[in-house]
C-alpha cells in the first residue's frame, strides 16, 4: 500500500504520536476518526490528549448543517454549527491531530486473530491511502423526507423534526405536524407544549379514538386529508427580527390551502455507511424511525476494532450527547489500545531470536 499521503506525524510529541510498540516510523494511525461532527472531534480530542496518532476525515457535510444554532448545548448555546465545528478542529489540530477533508471510498480490513498486527487499509475518493490500527465511525444519518412536493426546500427553516433542537424558536408559530407514523402523535404532544395553534395532517396513519381523543382535549385539529404539497410565501423576505420561515401552509388533495407556519415532520434516519461496506457493519431497524448501527458500551460495534460514536447508532441525539459518547468512544479505544501496547512491550521483551533465527523465550 502506498503511504506517501498519509499526513506525518505531529512534530513535538514523542514517536510522533504513535506508540512505541509500533515503532516512530511506522505510518499507521493509531485511530482514523470517520466522521468531522461533533461525535468525532469529540473522540478525536480524546485520543489526541492521550498522545494517539489520529486522524479525522471529515466529508464536510454535517446533519444539523441547515439549522442556524446549535442549541441544548450548555455554555454553547446557540452557536453556529460551522463555528462550533471550526473550533472543535482546531482544538483537536491543537493537540497533533489531523483533520483531513475527504469521503472514504473503501476501507478493507487486516486483522489478525489476536487483534495485534491487524488493521484497517482505507482509500479516499480521491485515491489518498490510510491506515489506521483502530476506527471509530462517526458517520451520523441521513435524514429523508416524505416525497411531499415543495417540503424538502424549507428543510431546517420552515420545516422542523425535534422540538428540543427547533422549538423555542418556533414558539406561538401556526404549527402544523405531518405524520408519517404512529409516533407523530407524540411529536404532536410535544409541540403542543410550544403553541396553542396546532394542526395535525394524519396523511394516513391511523388514529384510534383515544388518541383523537387526546388530540381534541389539547386543541389540535386533526385532518385526515392528503397533503398535495407545501405551499411558500410570495413576494418579500421577512422584515429583520422576524422568524425566517418561508413557508405559506399546505394545499390538501382537494385544492384548501391550510396556513402554517413551521412545519414539523418525523424523518426516516438511515446511518450513513457509503464506502465502508467492507467493515461489514449491520444496520438494525428502528420501528418507525429509520435504522441505526448497533453498539455496546462505550461504542463498541459487533466489528473488532471499530467503534461507533453519534447519530450513527443513537439517531436521535442531539450535539451534546453525540459529543459526550464520542468522548466516550476515545477515552475506550484509548484503553484498548494501551492493553495491546503492553502487550506487545510484554512479547518483545520476553521472546528473543535463537541461533537457528527461531524465536525462543529469553532467560
Amino acid at each position: 500500500m502506498d503511504t506517501r499521503d498519509i499526513p506525518a506525524a505531529p512534530a513535538g510529541t514523542s514517536t510522533g504520536g504513535i506508540s512505541p510498540a509500533r515503532g516512530a516510523a511506522d505510518p499507521t494511525a493509531d485511530v482514523v476518526v470517520i466522521g468531522g461532527g461533533a461525535a468525532g472531534l469529540n473522540g478525536a480530542l480524546m485520543l489526541a490528549r492521550s498522545r494517539r496518532r489520529v486522524i479525522v476525515v471529515d466529508a464536510g457535510d454535517p446533519r444539523n448543517a441547515p439549522a442556524e444554532g446549535v442549541h441544548g448545548l450548555l455554555g454553547r448555546e446557540g452557536t453556529p454549527p460551522a463555528e462550533l465545528l471550526a473550533r472543535g478542529r482546531e482544538e483537536v489540530e491543537g493537540y497533533g491531530g489531523t483533520v483531513v477533508q475527504g469521503r472514504i471510498a473503501s476501507v478493507r480490513q487486516d486483522w489478525s486473530v489476536d487483534g495485534v498486527e491487524g488493521g484497517f487499509d482505507l482509500t479516499l475518493e480521491d485515491g489518498r491511502a490510510l491506515r489506521a490500527r483502530r476506527l471509530l465511525v462517526a458517520t451520523g444519518v441521513r435524514d429523508e423526507l416524505p416525497a411531499i412536493p415543495g417540503l424538502a426546500e424549507h428543510w431546517g427553516s420552515g420545516v422542523v423534526h425535534c422540538p428540543y433542537c427547533h422549538g423555542w424558536e418556533v414558539r406561538d408559530e401556526p404549527i402544523g405536524i405531518l405524520a408519517s407514523g404512529p409516533m407523530s402523535a407524540h411529536q404532536a404532544w410535544l409541540f403542543r407544549q410550544l403553541s396553542d395553534d396546532i394542526v395535525f395532517f394524519a396523511r394516513g396513519t391511523a388514529l384510534d379514538a383515544r388518541t383523537r381523543a387526546r388530540m381534541s382535549a389539547r386543541g389540535i385539529r386533526v385532518i385526515d386529508e392528503e397533503v398535495a404539497e407545501v405551499i411558500a410565501h410570495d413576494g418579500a423576505a421577512p422584515d429583520a427580527g422576524e422568524r425566517a420561515s418561508r413557508i405559506a401552509g399546505v394545499r390538501l388533495a382537494s385544492g384548501e390551502v391550510i396556513e402554517r407556519r413551521v412545519l414539523a415532520v418525523a424523518t426516516t434516519m438511515t446511518p450513513r455507511l457509503d464506502g465502508l461496506e467492507g467493515l461489514g457493519l449491520r444496520a438494525e431497524e428502528i420501528p418507525g424511525m429509520g435504522a441505526r448501527v448497533p453498539s455496546a458500551m462505550a461504542g463498541v460495534s459487533d466489528v473488532p476494532g471499530v467503534w461507533v460514536a453519534g447519530n450513527i447508532t443513537d439517531p436521535t441525539a442531539q450535539v451534546g450527547a453525540a459529543a459526550a459518547a464520542g468522548a466516550l468512544a476515545g477515552a475506550h479505544i484509548n484503553a484498548d489500545l494501551a492493553t495491546a501496547d503492553t502487550d506487545a512491550a510484554l512479547r518483545s521483551r520476553t521472546m528473543g531470536a535463537g541461533a537457528d533465527g527461531s524465536l525462543s523465550l529469553l532467560a
